[in-house]
Parts: C-alpha cells; structure tokens; sequence
C-alpha cells in the first residue's frame, strides 16, 4: 500500500499501476521530503513529478505546501492512475498530470521555471537516456532549484549537465537519492 506521508491529504492511500512502477517506499519519502523540507525546497514550489508512476512524490510535495505539481507519466496505465489519484485526493487545481515521455516534455523548456524537479526513472532506463531528460532541464530551472534523482544503490551517479552540480546524495537500503543544483556563475548569476 503507498500512502501520502504527511500534510493536508497525509495518511490518504493511493492507487499504484498494476505492473511497470516501483513506489518509492514511504519510508524513502518520508526521509526524502525531510531533507527537501529542511533545505527549504518545497513550500510554494513549482514542482515536476517525471517518471510519476502513481503521482506519490509530486503528491506528496503538494500536500506539504508545494504551490503546483506537474506529473509525466509516458505509460497509459500509469497516466491514469494518477488521475484517478489526483481526482480522488480533490487536488486537480493544484496538481496536473501530462501523458508524455520526460525527454520530449523536458525538451520543450518550461514557460514558468520548476524550483523542485523529482526524477525516479524505472531502474531499467539506461543512464543515457536519463542523461538526456537531466540536460532538458537546462534553462528551465529557478536559480534554486533543486533536481532530486532517484535510483537503484547499484546504479552509478546520473552524468550532470554542465548547468547542474550534485550537492548530496543518500543510500537508503536499495535506494539511492542524489540532489543537484544549478551552477552559479563566479559573479553570483544562475546558468542560463
């Protein structure tokens, strides 16, 4: 069962595609959110759930105060459990779903930045192809923001954009999670 850890809708559970996700376990959420919170990362943010699966990240930055997420899922299964998700939650003002893949949603550029980008990718997509999702990012970002990915522990640190710069990274039992940042320039001015 995956459940919204805390906020306005915490303690609520959520429906998971029946094949082809993998949850981020709350216990995961729970110490990740806590982290993203202590940073100060999520309350008003313009949040962007790729890989949503079942909508729990995105979801669950909503519930604890982020202004708006934006959930891409590519796989129709999945597209419509996190609808039926936000539906049920009653969050379809604050929270969008997009049936797209991330690297053609990423490479159109943003209208508005993302202050918090979540990025689960399923284990399988090769570090290529995440790479390519990571550098669509570029330009699209708030000179804050912050890029959270979130791997197998055996999977190797995703190759970074010249415009983003890892700042941590935690194993959680078989979980990895790296955060990154936009590279600042010398003079104190974000990358474009």
């Amino acid at each position: 069962m995956t459940r919204i850890v805390a906020g306005t809708v915490g303690g609520r559970t959520l429906q998971v595609p029946a094949k082809g996700t993998r949850p981020t376990s709350d216990r995961v959420r729970e110490a990740l959110f806590a982290r993203l919170e202590h940073l100060g990362a999520v309350d008003g943010a313009r949040v962007l759930d790729l890989y949503a699966g079942s909508g729990a990240l995105g979801i669950e930055a909503v519930s604890r105060g982020a202004a708006h997420a934006t959930l891409v899922e590519a796989a129709r299964a999945a597209v419509e459990v996190c609808r039926r998700n936000v539906a049920a939650l009653g969050l379809a003002g604050e929270v969008a779903v997009v049936a797209d893949r991330a690297e053609r949603f990423t490479a159109r550029g943003a209208a508005q930045p993302w202050d918090l980008v979540l990025l689960d990718p399923p284990y399988d997509v090769p570090e290529k192809d995440l790479a390519v999702v990571l550098a669509g990012l570029e330009g699209s970002l708030s000179p804050d923001a912050v890029v959270v990915v979130e791997r197998s522990a055996r999977s190797p640190e995703p190759t970074w954009p010249a415009g983003l710069e890892r700042f941590d990274e935690r194993a959680h039992g078989e979980t990895r999670v790296w955060c990154a940042q936009p590279v600042t320039q010398p003079s104190g001015d974000a990358l474009a």
